[in-house]
Formats: structure tokens, sequence, C-alpha cells
């Protein structure tokens, strides 16, 4: 009996030791709080050229221990800056980043502007691949002689969806509703409706958790009954959370 409890203290002390790994710090200090989270009081400051143990983690914090046995709770932002002893740097794991990449479906609200006109949009979308989305728009633009209504639809291609900054382009179609104001509907004029065309260019940057931001500028297309098409230009600022 007495060996196998050896044995099973052998097995144990082996998993606990390949679990932990030993890091250097590089910077000139890393601090180390009481517990996994910035509320928790820093007691402790790790020197440049100080080895420590990193021993488990919990939502982005790592647990330390020092060569003199002080144990505490670092952020993963101040474990990245330290390095293996091959030189490399401490991998992170970004559990939240990883979601973000697997997410299913996503909803985003934008301020800016069509041409001179202020415009507020909101946008749902479902993501079909990494790389391509479809996504469909109800966006409205209050001018002084108008209010425009627009809804849209269209496939949304992102470059390089492994990044937490990445561009991406978008192509759709839809309508554009144009309602004169009181004063010229008295005089005449009349609410209109056209086909749409839309090209576009983003740029996505991950913040945190399910929250990114979203930049982007449109290139519209009124399919008027004109002989000249109508052509507008759009740029907004937005949210994105996503599910």
């Amino acid at each position: 009996m007495r060996l196998v409890w050896m044995v099973l203290a052998l097995l144990i002390s082996s998993v606990a030791s390949a679990t932990e790994v030993q890091v250097t710090v590089v910077e000139p200090y890393a601090d180390m709080h009481t517990g996994p989270a910035s509320e928790y009081p820093a007691f402790h400051a790790v020197e440049r050229g100080e080895a420590i143990t990193v021993m488990s983690s919990h939502t982005g914090w790592y647990k330390v221990r020092t060569a003199r046995g002080v144990e505490g709770w670092i952020p993963g932002n101040a474990l990245a800056k330290t390095i293996l002893q091959d030189n490399k740097t401490f991998p992170i794991d970004d559990k939240n980043f990883d979601a973000f990449q697997q997410r299913l479906f996503e909803v985003s609200v934008f301020a800016g502007r069509i041409d001179n006109t202020n415009a507020l949009s909101a946008n749902a979308a479902w993501i079909i691949t990494p790389n391509i989305a479809a996504e469909a728009s109800l966006t409205q633009a209050l001018g002084e002689f108008s209010e425009n209504r627009l809804w849209l639809v269209r496939l949304q291609h992102t470059a390089f969806p492994d990044w937490r900054l990445s561009p991406y382009f978008t192509l759709g179609a839809g309508q554009i509703q144009t309602t004169p104001t009181a004063t010229l509907v008295q005089s005449g004029a009349e609410t209109r409706t056209n086909d749409l065309l839309e090209v576009g260019v983003g740029v996505r940057y991950y913040l945190i958790k399910q929250f990114s931001v979203r930049l982007e500028y449109k290139r519209l297309t009124a399919l008027t009954e004109r002989d000249a098409f109508e052509e507008l230009n759009q740029w907004q600022l937005g949210f994105s959370v996503f599910f």
C-alpha cells in the first residue's frame, strides 16, 4: 500500500511540473497582485532578470511563484512581456478572441454621414464562414430638405479573420426611399423609391469580450429614372456585438 501512495505522489508531482512553466521578466518590473483582477492590490514587484514559475490561469490573469516562494497574480499583458528558456515570448491564450472568430451572429449600430446628411444605421449579420458574412442593414438619414431610408443586403468579405485589426470589403443591393420635407410636399414633390447598389470597404478592430469597433466607407449608386445615376458617399463608425 505504501508503494502505491509513493507512485501516486510521483505521478501527481510529474503532472504538476509538466503544467508549470518558468519564464524570465525582461521589463523593468512586473507587479504581482493578491488576486486575479486589477482591483486586487499589488503587493510585490518582480524585477528584470528574475525568474518566475507560471502555475495556473484565470480570466486573463496568471498565478505565478517567484524563486523565493512568493505567490501572486499578474495580468496576461505583463506575462506576454516575459521570455521562456529558449528566448521566445510566453504564448498567451485569448479565449475571448477565439470566441470572436467562431461567432455565428453579429449586430451593429453606426453613426455617420451620407454626403452632407447625418445618418444612423442598424445591421444584423450571419457569419457563414470566417471570411464571408451576409448582412442586412437599415439606415435613416434626415436632411434639411428630405428624409432618406435605406434598406440593403450585402456580402462581406474579411481578408484576414485571424487578425485583431482586419480590413473587409462589401458588395450589396437594396432600395432608398426619399421623402421630401413638408414644405416640398406642399409644392408638389412626392416620395420616391429607387434601387440602390453598394460597394464598400471597412476595417474592424476586436476590442474585448463580445465587442468590436468598425469604420466603413461606402459608395452608393441610386438607379434613378433620370439619365444620370445618383452617387452618394457614406462614412460611418460603430460598434458590433457578437453571439
